[in-house]
């Protein structure tokens, strides 16, 4: 299946610039839960930054950070120092203006880094968008050193066929993303699915739900956020249906995997 990022560009690039002006009303706290779209709830963040071993020495690149909340959740829970990379512009300067991160926008495809740039990569959410999964993965393997680890938050389908299908997402099986992976050259250290996680605290869901709530007020007559909704409605369905999960990997490099990064 071939990905059309135009499929998505009403969802990730020109909500999150009304994102932002939402946020700017509603004040900074709102800034996190609003940017976290798609990136697991406070907890699961916390289990993949403990597994990746998050500290103030680690350099992380976040690859489809989105509006970058995940990565602002971590750096300032355990430190590292975070590169966002984001294709979209709406969300790359959504990024920026809500937490003055180091934001590239670069496809995950092809990131613009040297082998061996990062301590550490994650992607969350991002996989099942991707117009090339195998190439992906192996860009967040080639960006990390020899013995980094990579995390990765994947939406996977339970069944073969989905009674509905939403455009740009491409969901694996469990078993072929397994497959990916071995052929990216890593094997998987660990793993966790978003459900053996608390949701996030009602506090955190509030303020989501405020700020959805402010953009649709503004902006429900607008085709872009019909567009968008249609597409966020199609994908919770799935997903309160169990036929799509979060999963999420701690993935380290095989032997012959760490002969390639070095390359």
């Amino acid at each position: 299946m071939v990905v059309d990022a135009e499929a998505m560009k009403d969802e990730f690039d020109t909500v999150p610039s009304w994102t932002v002006r939402a946020v700017e009303t509603l004040g900074r706290e709102y800034a996190i839960p609003a940017a976290c779209r798609g990136s697991g709830s406070p907890e699961a963040l916390r289990w993949l930054a403990g597994k990746l071993a998050l500290d103030t020495e680690t350099r992380l690149v976040d690859v489809g950070a989105g509006m970058g909340g995940a990565a602002e959740f971590v750096a300032r829970e355990f430190g590292p120092e975070v590169v966002l990379v984001e294709p979209m512009m709406g969300a790359c300067q959504a990024a920026q203006r809500l937490f003055g991160r180091a934001t590239v926008a670069a496809a995950g495809e092809n990131l613009p880094f040297p082998a061996g740039a990062f301590d550490k990569a994650w992607s969350l959410g991002v996989l099942c968008t991707s117009s090339d999964q195998p190439k992906m993965l192996r860009e967040l393997r080639r960006v990390v050193h020899a013995d980094g680890r990579v995390g990765v938050l994947v939406y996977i389908k339970t069944v073969d066929d989905l009674p509905n299908q939403p455009e740009g997402n491409n969901f694996p099986t469990r078993a072929g993303l397994d497959r990916l992976v071995e052929d990216a050259g890593m094997r998987i250290v660990d793993r966790a699915d978003l459900a053996d996680f608390a949701s996030a605290p009602d506090w955190w869901q509030q303020r989501v739900t405020e700020c959805d709530d402010l953009v649709a007020e503004r902006h429900r007559h607008d085709s872009r956020w019909d567009s968008a909704s249609e597409q966020e409605a199609i994908i919770t369905g799935l997903i309160r249906d169990e036929l799509v999960i979060g999963t999420i990997l701690i993935l380290g490099p095989t032997e012959s995997g760490k002969s390639a990064a070095a390359v």
